[in-house]
């Protein structure tokens, strides 16, 4: 009796204090096995509930700007994160260029991702491997390991999921034209930028070489960059730096042979920009000598020669020693095969809608470059935003019945407010204003007819998403913040009104905003387009340059050795080993 009142006192003061679980298991080791079962099974017990619900398994497809900004702003806690890319770190993008003539160190520019996944919660695994299939069906993606480029044995597994994040960027756009495979270098990864390196030394050390005629000098130290956008001009900038700085010095002999060409199948280079940019760049250009052929297509590539035409020379070759293809991006193979699988098969990339959920998927999301926003258009919803927000069912709107529901009208289609500060209006009433007459705002009452004529052209500022990594690191933030609130947002949802169904939205539909863009154009100068039309172009640009690209570093790590390898250029030059 005595013993299983003991018992008794200890059980109740296990059940009330876990504290005395191990002085338990102590004694039970000296009084028999009953015990020990009792506190196992309550070890267990206690085990399963700290637990709690299985978390909800997310997969990240690539380290690019998009997949890493979504990274490091996931809560990660709150998921079992599992992140598959073919590269084990961030690449700093924009300092490309300046990879290829050694004003910046490859490893100045990468941020090892395993980095990053250290600094966040929970338990986050990286595979480095390709995704070569994606199953929507299925929800699980098919990956491959590839022991080293040219073995021939890769090892293939299959990773499953609930949601999917899609994340691995384009590649460059050959335009089926023959030869570019093969012949040319492009500008999209850090081993594009270090074989660009290599092979520009490469040339000079062939020119130099004392059993070749002149002919064949020039044709070693030609060299052609195709394509007039930021990068290949920013690459033809640094590329003359690089020979009259550095290299005229160390090749004196043939440094006057060199001939740098950029060849744009457009009027004028950097149309992205400012029509005032454009001119400078083309200005400059002219004054360093580099040679801008505008209106010219590349229609062939060969081995020894590279093939134009224009409308005022025809088809001409010409030999070359090194070709930069630098024209815009291209679908990877893995997209191509995805959007066939669920119907869109006739795009260019990947289509999603303004939450960046690709359509026709559950659980599946898509940012930067592999995809595209598909906005939805006013007139396709005029006669459902009309019914919402006529409440009183007369058949016409009135100036307050249009103001209750403009916050979430403008939310949702952001072309309105663009299309208003085209027109320099300050709302929508000045709009249907305009449409109606003479009418004054306040006595403005429109019936469907007038309100869908008013909205007619309001479409025209539907505008695609530039492919850069301004836009791919704002949309992996935003997509992050979308799921680190998914939760409360399924109760108390945060978005705008639904025009065709009830309720709202989980969340607000994702908005760039644009900070400016540069254009670094050698000779310590450089353009900038920031927003509100400002425009400045010279040596004042060039050091907000600097700080900014030191700024948007992804670690301390990275952004100190940057500046230090600017620092070392300033000082001695850029180094010229052919590594």
């Amino acid at each position: 009796m005595r013993f299983a009142s003991f018992f008794d006192e200890v059980s109740r003061a296990f059940r009330d204090r876990t504290a005395f679980f191990k002085l338990v298991v102590i004694m039970a080791g000296a009084s028999g096995g009953g015990l020990v079962a009792y506190a196992d099974a309550r070890s267990d017990l206690d085990l399963a509930s700290s637990h709690g619900p299985t978390k909800k398994k997310v997969v990240i497809l690539g380290t690019g700007w998009a997949g890493t900004s979504f990274l490091r702003n996931l809560d990660s806690s709150l998921y079992d994160v599992q992140v598959i890319s073919p590269r084990n770190y961030f690449a700093f993008t924009p300092l490309l260029p300046s990879v290829t003539c050694g004003t910046v160190e490859a490893r100045s520019i990468v941020e090892p991702i395993r980095n990053i996944m250290r600094k966040k919660k929970g338990e986050i695994k990286f595979w480095e491997a390709e995704c070569f299939k994606i199953d929507p069906a299925n929800k699980r993606v098919h990956c491959r390991y590839t022991t080293a480029p040219n073995s021939g044995w890769t090892d293939e597994f299959l990773v499953n999921y609930d949601y999917l994040v899609i994340a691995i960027g384009a590649r460059a756009n050959t335009f089926n034209i023959p030869g570019v495979e093969e012949n040319c270098h492009f500008l999209k990864e850090v081993e594009d930028a270090q074989k660009i390196r290599r092979s520009v030394m490469d040339c000079f050390e062939r020119a130099s070489l004392p059993n070749l005629d002149e002919d064949e000098r020039k044709k070693n130290l030609h060299f052609v960059i195709v394509g007039g956008g930021p990068t290949g001009v920013e690459f033809a900038a640094e590329l003359h730096d690089f020979v009259s700085e550095d290299l005229s010095k160390l090749y004196p002999s043939v440094y006057g042979l060199v001939k740098i060409e950029v060849i744009e199948a457009g009027e004028h280079i950097l149309t992205m920009f400012d029509k005032r940019i454009s001119r400078f760049a083309e200005e400059k250009f002219q004054r360093d000598g580099i040679d801008l052929k505008t209106g010219f297509r590349v229609v062939k590539v060969s081995e020894k020669e590279i093939t134009m035409a224009s409308k005022s020379t025809g088809e001409f070759s010409e030999p070359y020693g090194m070709a930069v293809w630098s024209t815009g991006i291209g679908t990877r193979p893995v997209i191509v095969d995805f959007m066939k699988q669920i119907g869109q098969g006739n795009r260019r990339v990947l289509a999603t809608d303004e939450w960046l959920r690709v359509c026709g998927c559950d659980g599946i999301y898509a940012v930067g470059d592999c995809a595209s926003i598909s906005q939805r258009k006013v007139v396709e919803d005029i006669a459902e935003i009309f019914r919402i927000a006529d409440k009183d069912n007369s058949g016409t709107l009135t100036v307050k019945e249009i103001q209750d529901v403009l916050e979430d009208f403008c939310m949702r289609y952001p072309q309105l407010e663009l299309y208003l500060k085209s027109k320099r209006m300050s709302s929508i009433l000045e709009l249907l204003k305009d449409s109606k007459g003479d009418a004054t705002k306040e006595a403005i009452e429109v019936d469907i007819e007038e309100f869908r004529k008013a909205l007619t052209d309001v479409d025209s500022q539907v505008k695609t998403l530039p492919a850069t990594a301004q836009v791919a690191a704002q949309q992996g933030s935003y997509l992050a913040r979308c799921f680190n609130k998914m939760k409360d947002t399924e109760e108390h949802p945060e978005g705008p009104l639904r025009f065709r169904g009830s309720g709202r939205h989980q969340f607000r539909p994702f908005r760039y905003k644009h900070f400016g863009q540069f254009a670094p154009l050698g000779g310590e100068q450089a353009a900038a387009q920031l927003p509100g039309d400002w425009i400045s172009i010279g040596h004042s640009s060039q050091w907000l340059w600097y700080s900014v690209y030191a700024s948007k570093q992804v670690s301390w790590r990275t952004r100190l050795l940057v500046i230090s390898d600017w620092t070392k250029r300033f000082i001695f030059g850029r180094d010229s080993s052919c590594m």
